[in-house]
């Protein structure tokens, strides 16, 4: 098969999202969809490739209902000004929804089907939240099958309950403690504000300019949910967010947040003709399924399962980006595959960064090839559990 290249990968940054307190959120006066559309427009720009080669458009949203509803895709890419002609596709895989767009994408180009292709990804927790949400209707009588128990699929449907069936797995597993959850979470905000500092995400994320409802103007350039000051104190002293005596607290999960992400893909061929530079090769993907009540298990089996088509064990990958839904999602991950920590999320996760449903797949496989890059790595693993109980990997090579 042919090789699929990365070529450029832009984002917009990470709000806050505030459901109850819309006003507090940044990017409350914004829909992701125009966001998205931005980005296209953005790259298309900076790469100067005539917009009537991009073979398709692939846009992923975990909630893709109310304003997130694209018309297949066909919304984002009209917004973009594409060509009428330049077909798009939805695609939703729940917080892996713009990882699986860019398998998608990497297997057109792969097959021969198409040269040129765009995935991206948008998620606003504010406009169109995770809870209390008119707009979604899960099939409540799931929970009555007799192949899961009614414990085990209340449990599956809210995240915060499946991080702690996993802590309670992990720590009769590996001897997890919540200080370890909570020492990694200081680590991520603490890395995430050291790359901040050293302006790693700038040649990453596309500032953008919002209007506030009095009229006045103020130009976002940074991730908010990055917190330079915080203490493990601080983090220690935070209440259970989901059970009464658990352990999962906001210090130790991501936060809500509204954002997007654009990666742009090509042939080896293309990117060659069109004097395109590869950031990294789409090297193998990975995807399994696991049970909704412990989702965050998933990274697991499809990391193995990249892996594996690679040809390549844990030990030659030289840097990960495994999802930070949570600090636990992240720990046993790590003690499963045995990957040495200081190898994982260099520049912070998503604890510190942010994890805009949707947007996330693609920001950790656009992230990890500027990592890559920028710190002299061959091979790359991104990974991410999936609400439903699912997993996505992407392993990516830079050429040295």
């Amino acid at each position: 098969m042919r090789k699929a290249v990365i070529v450029d990968y832009l984002r917009s940054p990470f709000s806050r999202s505030r459901p109850n307190q819309p006003e507090r959120d940044k990017f409350n006066p914004l829909r992701m969809d125009h966001a998205a559309a931005m980005l296209i427009e953005k790259v298309v720009e900076r790469q100067a490739v005539d917009p009537k080669e991009i073979n398709e458009v692939l846009v992923a949203c975990a909630f893709g209902v109310w304003e997130q509803w694209t018309y297949g895709g066909r919304s984002v890419t009209m917004l973009a000004k594409l060509p009428v002609k330049v077909p798009a596709v939805f695609v939703d895989r729940q917080c892996a929804s713009s990882m699986s767009a860019t398998h998608f994408g990497a297997m057109e180009i792969m097959t021969g089907y198409s040269d040129l292709v765009i995935a991206c990804g948008m998620e606003h927790l504010t406009h169109v939240p995770m809870g209390e949400n008119p707009w979604i209707s899960p099939p409540m009588d799931l929970i009555e099958k007799e192949e899961y128990s009614k414990y085990e699929m209340e449990t599956g449907f809210i995240m915060g309950f499946t991080a702690e069936r996993l802590f309670e797995e992990s720590r009769e597993r590996h001897g997890t403690k919540k200080e370890d959850m909570d020492e990694w979470s200081l680590r991520s905000h603490q890395l995430a504000a050291k790359a901040q500092q050293e302006k790693f995400f700038d040649d990453e994320i596309m500032p953008i300019t919002v209007t506030y409802p009095d009229g006045s103007n103020e130009t976002i350039e940074k991730d908010l949910s990055v917190r330079p000051d915080t203490t493990l104190e601080k983090i220690q002293s935070l209440p259970p967010a989901f059970k009464a005596d658990g352990v999962i607290t906001a210090g130790n999960s991501s936060p809500l947040n509204a954002g997007a992400s654009c990666v742009m893909l090509a042939s080896e061929e293309k990117a060659k003709s069109l004097g395109l530079k590869p950031l990294g090769t789409i090297k193998s993907m990975g995807w399994a399924g696991v049970h909704p009540a412990v989702m965050g298990k998933g990274p697991v089996p499809a990391s193995r399962m990249a892996l594996k088509q690679a040809g390549l064990t844990v030990g030659d990958i030289d840097f990960w980006e495994i999802n930070e839904a949570f600090a636990i999602v992240t720990l046993w991950d790590m003690r499963e595959l045995g990957i040495d920590p200081e190898k994982v999320n260099v520049k912070g996760g998503a604890i510190a960064i942010g994890h805009p449903l949707g947007a996330t797949g693609a920001r950790l496989v656009g992230t990890l090839s500027r990592i890559l890059e920028v710190d002299d790595g061959r091979y790359g693993l991104a990974t991410a559990c999936v609400g439903g109980g699912q997993g996505v990997a992407t392993i990516i090579e830079r050429e040295v």
